[in-house]
């Protein structure tokens, strides 16, 4: 079993080697123990709305299933690799344009197959999310506890 700050390494540097992840610039903020934070800046090649300069909500769901599945990676008992069974997404309100968005995921249960994730979504006015959301994950097989 790889030691917490092993496991860290490994699940940062997989986010990091995602294309999509790249192609939206999204950066990792802060992960470990079933949390993950992780930024996109606004782009205007993800405008959904030209009238509005709104992102479309596709890159806000992609943001915040990234940061679940980090969440996941990093919890103690969860493998290192997942993928999304289910991501239930809730959207709040549209992301302020010209901001970038933040979102922040924790991993709060895990069972022999499933990890279950909530997560929100900010942009810089992080008083109101842009977005919520729940999901659940695959869990291969479980991390043995170190003796």
């Amino acid at each position: 079993m790889p030691e917490p700050d092993e496991t860290t390494r490994i699940a940062r540097q997989f986010i990091e080697a995602i294309p999509y992840a790249r192609e939206l610039k999204m950066k990792l903020d802060s992960i470990g123990h079933g949390r993950a934070t992780i930024h996109m800046p606004y782009d205007e090649r993800l405008i959904g709305d030209p009238s509005t300069g709104v992102i479309h909500g596709g890159a806000v769901s992609a943001l915040m299933d990234t940061c679940g599945g980090a969440a996941v990676m990093t919890h103690p008992s969860a493998p290192l690799g997942t993928a999304t069974l289910d991501l239930r997404i809730d959207y709040m309100r549209a992301a302020s344009p010209g901001q970038r968005i933040t979102a922040r995921a924790e991993c709060y249960h895990v069972t022999r197959n499933v990890a279950f994730v909530r997560a929100t979504a900010t942009d810089e006015d992080s008083a109101r999310p842009v977005a919520t959301a729940s999901g659940t994950f695959t869990i291969d097989g479980h991390r043995k506890e170190a003796s």
